[in-house]
């Protein structure tokens, strides 16, 4: 039990800080699409999958 109590307080912190970090003005955590140039993204286009699911969203 003291080991689930010391991971969950630690989980907690750490939520903490990152809303905090939000709050004061840092942005969102978010993907580099994939890549890993300097987090850049390196998608320039949508692939097959992501254009097929958007155009069956468009015909329901």
């Amino acid at each position: 039990m003291a080991l689930f109590l010391i991971t969950f307080v630690a989980i907690a912190v750490v939520f903490v800080l990152m809303a905090i970090g939000v709050m004061f003005g840092r942005g969102a955590l978010k993907g580099t699409c994939g890549g890993v140039n300097n987090g850049e993204c390196l998608c320039t286009q949508k692939c097959e999958k992501k254009l097929r699911a958007e155009a069956l969203a468009e015909h329901k």
